[in-house]
């Protein structure tokens, strides 16, 4: 049976699977998931929402060969068009809205219009397909957006993070983390560090 307690969320800022909208909720945050072609956005989405996300996700047809590179992910089979959505309640008055971007080339005009508001980003990496990382992390940058980086790590990669940060040229004061996007524990500890890191930088600017 669903809850109806309006009890704050853990004390890691995410509540429990099918927690209901406090009515006292009064202040939104946004976060967007970005990130290349199959690195998982939708599946962190999906793990971490506290209500049942909504996604664009529609089966992959042969009009799309040719057109999405499937590189690395070829036994994906569906591939989100618009956006994915996802929400989690983080006290009795603050509630997060997750944001997860499709992937493909032919998308990515809509992410200039999701970061708008964003607190934060997370950049969700696949080293099998680094090179798709780097126009996420280009924009952000360009627009001031802070952000963290997750190796979506799938079990068969063997490249340290070191190693990760010196193929995309990170600055080094953006985090940078490995994660497992399947997992709710792990993707729930992405968006905690994303949250540490905005509010480092709220800090660090008011200092």
């Amino acid at each position: 049976m669903r809850s109806t307690s309006s009890e704050p969320a853990d004390v890691d800022g995410v509540g429990p699977p099918s927690s209901p909208l406090p009515n006292t909720a009064s202040q939104a945050l946004k976060l967007v998931v970005v990130g290349g072609f199959g690195v998982g956005k939708t599946t962190m989405v999906r793990s971490v929402s506290e209500i049942r996300p909504l996604d664009t996700e529609e089966t992959m047809t042969r009009a799309g060969a040719g057109v999405d590179d499937l590189q690395g992910v070829e036994s994906k089979h569906t591939t989100t068009v618009a956006f994915d959505f996802g929400r989690i309640t983080l006290d009795a008055t603050s509630v997060l809205y997750l944001f997860g971007a499709p992937g493909q080339k032919r998308f990515w005009f809509l992410w200039e219009r999701m970061f708008v508001g964003a607190l934060g980003a997370v950049v969700l990496i696949d080293t099998r397909r680094l090179e798709d990382s780097w126009y996420a992390i280009d924009r952000l940058e360009a627009q001031g957006t802070p952000f963290v980086v997750a190796h979506n790590d799938f079990g068969a990669t063997a490249h340290s993070l070191e190693e990760v940060r010196a193929a995309l040229d990170l600055d080094p004061t953006v985090p940078l983390l490995r994660c497992d996007a399947r997992d709710r524990d792990s993707a729930k500890q992405v968006l905690i560090s994303l949250v540490h890191h905005v509010r480092s930088l709220v800090e660090k600017g008011a200092g």
